[in-house]
């Protein structure tokens, strides 16, 4: 039977409860990732007493943005090849576990090694929560439109994992050492900020495993009739076109978050306002402009959900966001990242708005194009090579730019704003032209 012959369902007590836990889990994923921009400069500065800007400095922020990056892609994609053998739903539950207590650990970090160990460790527990949950959602609401609702609005729920860390930052910044114990005798908000990832997590641990199994990949399992999964498939004539352009274009995507937005609380310390305040107000003006992109991309990524269900070709679909992000995102970068705090504000809103919408497109897309024994496969090689390894390297691309003698900018933020516009441009362009050998996907999913 094909997705077109299957009338929406009506959702039960338990399809709604799978929406709730995956939209839990979307955000967590988020709440996760976005943690390190906002802790990095402070703990730093706890752990090493090395000066922001310096060499060393800026090393170690690539590694913190790079490595775990690194090790999320190459787990990641086994986390995919595993959701396809052993079940979305099992892989899903050890995903949670080990990003729960990886979350917990870090905030208990002695040396910028030992937070280096556990950001890998949450990075890879993230990345293959993300495949199988995708793929689990896909394939439990076979009516396309259903299907693009759901996966429209639940993912829009990561933006909300943005201002949820924005906002506990916020709070350990203000209140963490009036009302949480000490830590080593100290109380650094970005000990708390780390810690706090367990919170989310904890629903996701009781509730997920009691959660049903895909439908469809317990009926071909249980059949026999389930393939093995296998990477070399993906480069098979049926599936290059696919998994190389995906690949490159969801790197771009990623590029222009990590290579460019991510950097932001690191820049407006250096802003004209800004620079003359005491470290932690410029902890909470950098947390300020988090908040506020955050909010954009939450706005996009609805605005996503919505087109998607009234917009058939998919190509049109992306370029709606791609090309403003192409002309905007440079040139926010470029200009008031280094002299307007306020006209700041809403530049990243809409650099938000442009660009993490994005991610969920891609949330939609890569499960249409994949047949059910390479879904997770397939998804995780674009997501984790293609987003987490390439695309989270400009991060550290950025910040080689930053510290490069020729980069103009009279101080370190003003060139890391440098930095960041140049590297934004070049993704979004390179993924305005690969868009056009993106390949439109069947309304039914792939058997």
């Amino acid at each position: 039977m094909t997705d077109s012959s299957h009338a929406p369902q009506k959702l039960s007590a338990v399809h709604w409860l799978i929406c709730v836990i995956a939209s839990i889990g979307f955000a967590f994923d988020i709440y996760e990732l976005l943690m390190l921009p906002l802790i990095v400069r402070p703990a730093l500065l706890d752990l090493a007493q090395i000066s922001p800007g310096s060499p060393e400095f800026l090393k170690w922020v690539g590694w913190l943005f790079y490595v775990p990056a690194l090790f999320g892609g190459i787990f990641g994609l086994l986390g995919g090849y595993l959701t396809d053998l052993l079940g979305r739903r099992r892989v899903l539950t050890w995903s949670i576990l080990l990003y729960a207590f990886s979350a917990l650990a870090s905030g208990f970090a002695t040396s910028p090694q030992m937070l280096l160990v556990f950001r890998c460790t949450t990075f890879v527990g993230v990345c293959v929560e993300f495949v199988a949950a995708v793929a689990w959602l896909a394939e439990l609401f076979p009516n396309p439109k259903q299907r693009e609702t759901v996966l429209g609005y639940t993912q829009a729920f990561s933006s909300i994992g943005g201002l949820l860390v924005t906002g506990a930052n916020w709070l350990a910044v203000h209140y963490g050492a009036e009302y949480l114990p000490a830590i080593y005798e100290g109380h650094e908000s970005w000990r708390y900020t780390l810690i706090s990832g367990v919170i989310p997590a904890l629903p996701l641990i009781l509730i997920r495993p009691f959660l049903p199994e895909s439908p469809e990949w317990a009926r071909k399992k249980q059949a026999g009739t389930l393939k093995r999964p296998s990477i070399a498939e993906l480069f098979r004539p049926a599936y290059r076109r696919t998994t190389l352009v995906t690949t490159l274009m969801f790197a771009c995507s990623y590029g222009a978050a990590f290579g460019a937005i991510q950097h932001v609380p690191r820049i407006v310390p250096g802003l004209p306002t800004v620079r003359t305040l005491e470290k932690r107000q410029q902890e909470e003006k950098a947390s300020e402009v988090q908040g506020w992109q955050e909010i954009g991309g939450l706005v996009g990524r609805f605005a996503l959900a919505g087109l998607a269900l009234v917009i058939a070709n998919r190509r049109g679909l992306l370029r709606l966001f791609q090309l403003p992000g192409l002309v905007l995102l440079p040139l926010v970068f470029y200009f008031p990242a280094k002299e307007n705090f306020d006209i700041l504000k809403w530049g990243m809103f809409f650099c938000g708005f442009f660009t993490v919408a994005q991610f969920s497109f891609w949330g939609n897309y890569l499960p249409r194009v994949y047949p059910l024994y390479l879904r997770g496969t397939g998804e995780s090689f674009a997501a984790n090579i293609g987003g987490r390894m390439l695309g989270t390297g400009c991060a550290w691309i950025t910040t080689s730019l930053a510290a490069w003698a020729a980069m103009p900018g009279d101080t370190p933020p003003a060139r890391l704003a440098n930095a960041a516009a140049l590297v934004g441009f070049s993704v979004y362009f390179i993924g305005s032209i690969a868009c056009f050998w993106l390949p439109e996907p069947p309304a039914e999913l792939p058997e």
